[in-house]
């Protein structure tokens, strides 16, 4: 009887231990996410536009975004990567291939990204970043209340804040150069707006387009003489020729205006408001992460935006121009 009791006793201590080991392994996982398969390894194509750096920051952002939400590459996700480099062309093969290859989500970096990706899958959710205006390049339905596969963040800053910004540092200004990709839609849209503002300021609006960063150098050559500064869009083509766009303006003495920080920090751009596109990314990874896990819908999530946008001025690039800069600005200094 004895041996009866001491045998019920080692099988219940047992059972605890099991229990016990059991517990503390679930308090060490992770919070497992609504409606997630904590077992899939779910597959992510990006596809960004091409190489320059507000688009660099805007991928960084993303994978950062998804792993603040528990979703690591190499981990429970696998991300391929994959850059048009500004080709057309590219960027349909990509976006095929990731359709084909029936991946979770595709992230998209750039408007003429998010549209080929777009005509290729009604299904598939399509998170998007550097992108002006979702509802204009007829990627949703609305941008309160997308409606279908695509959602993301918008980059867009009103062109109005630029050109006050310019007449601070280019008080006398009677005339600004528009400086843009003709096909580029989310430009079409920051010139047009740009341009009822300037009209209202007295300015006079010269317009010089680009197809490729062939023609820069041409374009701008063409506002020498007839402007006191640029305005540039957040515009991928232009974005990325800063560097040859003031080869032109700085001995021109022509302040180059962008709202897109990278240009003018690394570029050597003159001044700009601008978000901030890492933290745009950031935000579109922390929107496919709700998408994985099964909480939102890309059709019901509206399109993300950023509240603050940051005055920048390039210190080099003002001297070498001979910009006073006042004394409220001079905190923008960098």
């Amino acid at each position: 009887m004895l041996k009866i009791l001491r045998q019920k006793k080692m099988i219940a201590l047992a059972i605890g231990a099991v229990l016990a080991v059991g517990s503390f392994a679930g308090c060490g996982s992770e919070k497992k996410e609504a409606g997630a398969d904590n077992s899939k390894v779910y597959r992510i194509g990006v596809l960004q536009l091409v190489q320059h750096g507000a688009l660099d920051d805007s991928n960084k952002g993303f994978v950062d975004g998804l792993a603040s939400k528990g979703y690591k590459d190499g981990a429970n996700i696998k991300i391929d990567q994959q850059n048009a480099q500004g080709d057309q062309s590219n960027l349909k093969t990509i976006s095929q291939r990731f359709v084909n290859n029936k991946v979770d989500l595709i992230y998209t970096i750039a408007t003429p990204a998010a549209q080929i990706a777009a005509n290729e899958t009604k299904t598939i959710p399509i998170v998007g970043a550097a992108i002006t205006d979702y509802k204009a390049a007829k990627l949703v339905q609305s941008n309160e209340k997308p409606g279908g596969n695509v959602t993301g963040t918008t980059d867009y800053t009103p062109p109005g804040r630029q050109i006050d910004l310019a007449l601070k540092l280019v008080p006398h200004a009677k005339a600004v150069g528009a400086l843009y990709t003709s096909s580029e839609e989310n430009s079409q849209i920051q010139v047009k707006a740009m341009k009822e503002y300037a009209a209202e300021k007295g300015l006079t609006v010269v317009e010089a387009t680009v197809t490729n960063v062939n023609d820069i150098q041409q374009a701008v050559q063409s506002l020498v003489g007839k402007v006191d500064f640029i305005y540039c869009p957040t515009d991928n083509t232009i974005a990325s020729a800063m560097s040859n766009i003031v080869k032109i303006a700085v001995p021109a003495k022509l302040p180059v205006f962008i709202g897109d920080e990278a240009p003018i920090k690394t570029g050597g751009a003159t001044a700009g408001i601008s978000v901030n596109f890492y933290k745009l990314g950031f935000q579109a990874g922390e929107m496919a992460a709700d998408i994985l896990s099964g909480k939102l819908k890309p059709a019901d999530m509206p399109i993300g935006l950023q509240k603050e946008a940051k005055v920048i001025i390039n210190k080099e690039a003002a001297k070498a121009i001979g910009l006073v800069i006042p004394e409220e600005l001079r905190k923008a200094v960098e």
